[in-house]
């Protein structure tokens, strides 16, 4: 008998683990969308309670402040998903980094670069608006560019191991970084009608033509 009561608390407790992490995701995903249609000095925590159709009180139980919800909707816009894997350490990274050929590699990660800027681009887009007067989102942008930096890191430190670069692995990193935070990506998709194929592929002959020996 008790093991029958053991296993029925086991399985309501992993049940409102579900239910409440399917809660989170809702707000999450409700703040994204408040964030980015007005901005994030322009959205208060009541309007993306009623967006994610939750009560004020979950959304702030559940994230404490405005702030810690922006931070997690970076991590769900970074990484596509509500799983907690850094994205350098995700399959499309790791794919990239497996590929022997370095100017192979290079393309194979600016189509990765550009799908990603699709959903990093229009949110680094809205919190560098609010920086000046928001410090939260402030210290968002600096925040993103860390993240950056050290995935850019990363791929630098796996293409200098090929053998293949024509530059330092330091120089490789920061041309990385520099190209890698959604400006180019608005600027040629966004403000002249590029494709994300045409952006992507334009992407790669640039990396590949500056880093690549011949």
């Amino acid at each position: 008998m008790a093991k029958l009561v053991k296993s029925s608390r086991s399985y309501d407790s992993s049940r409102r683990q579900t239910q409440a992490r399917q809660t989170q995701l809702a707000v999450v995903r409700a703040a994204q969308e408040q964030f980015l249609q007005n901005g994030y000095g322009g959205t208060t925590m009541a309007e993306i309670a009623r967006a994610a159709e939750v009560s004020v009180e979950t959304v702030y139980a559940a994230f404490g402040t405005k702030a810690a919800l922006l931070h997690r909707v970076w991590d769900i816009t970074v990484g596509g998903d509500d799983q907690d894997v850094l994205f350098h350490d995700r399959p499309e990274a790791q794919a990239v980094r497996a590929e022997p050929d370095l100017a192979r590699r290079f393309v194979l990660h600016a189509r990765v670069s550009a799908h990603t800027a699709t959903r990093i681009g229009p949110f680094r887009l809205m919190v560098q608006a609010a920086a000046a007067a928001e410090p939260a989102a402030a210290e968002m942008v600096a925040e993103m560019d860390r993240q950056r930096y050290e995935g850019m890191r990363v791929m630098a430190a796996a293409a200098a191991a090929t053998g293949q670069l024509a530059v330092s692995e330091e120089e490789c990193r920061d041309v990385l970084w520099a190209t890698t935070d959604g400006t180019l990506w608005h600027a040629l998709v966004s403000g002249r009608g590029w494709t994300d194929e045409r952006f992507a592929t334009w992407l790669g002959q640039l990396w590949t033509r500056m880093l690549v020996r011949t």
